[in-house]
């Protein structure tokens, strides 16, 4: 089973916390990560967007989203809110909303800000609300999770999250790393018995 793993990065922090939430998926026997981004959106652009973005996941298309068995999906924070290329996409999904094609299946999310109260849980509790337009079933963290109590940086019970901190290296910390682990695999697992 295909789970997509959607994200928009701008400097490579969220695209680390998709890195690690994938690698929880991949650690789930039936269960594959398919890794896919958005390309960045402008209010005036001169010449298109490469089909194909020069590094990391291919941009993601609307079959990625009917194909799917479960969907993780992650941003920036932009002023307590998801970025908008990430939103341009969501805004573009009417069709597979009107099909159906979401309903009752997991998602899972997970963002990156710049400070430490960036606005994290807004950011998490704004992206889930098209995903529940979708009907799709959203997956936290529990506390049984250590680190969610313990962490000085990110990570939430809405989903899994990373401290940038502005002008530092772009590195998640320990807790965060095995945070977006666990949220990998927790959702991994939950599509999996869906599905059965």
């Amino acid at each position: 089973m295909d789970i997509l793993v959607l994200y928009y990065s701008r400097y490579g922090a969220t695209r680390l916390l998709a890195d690690a939430i994938a690698a929880g998926v991949d650690s789930v026997a039936g269960a594959h990560a398919r890794l896919r981004t958005v390309p960045p959106v402008a209010p005036v652009t001169d010449r298109a967007a490469p089909p194909v973005p020069p590094d990391g996941a291919p941009y993601v298309e609307l079959d990625d989203l009917t194909d799917c068995g479960g969907l993780a999906l992650g941003s920036p924070t932009r002023f307590g809110n998801m970025a908008a290329p990430l939103k341009h996409f969501l805004d573009s999904t009417g069709g597979v909303w009107m099909s159906g094609a979401l309903n009752g299946k997991p998602a899972a999310l997970f963002c990156s800000t710049s400070t430490l109260h960036g606005g994290q849980e807004a950011t998490l509790l704004s992206m889930m609300l098209p995903l529940l337009h979708h009907g799709m079933l959203i997956v936290g963290i529990p506390y049984a999770e250590k680190d969610l109590s313990t962490t000085r940086s990110g990570g939430t019970p809405y989903g899994a999250s990373h401290v940038a901190r502005h002008g530092e290296p772009v590195a998640l910390t320990d807790e965060e790393r095995r945070l977006a682990l666990a949220l990998g695999t927790r959702l991994a697992h939950t599509a999996l018995r869906l599905a059965a």
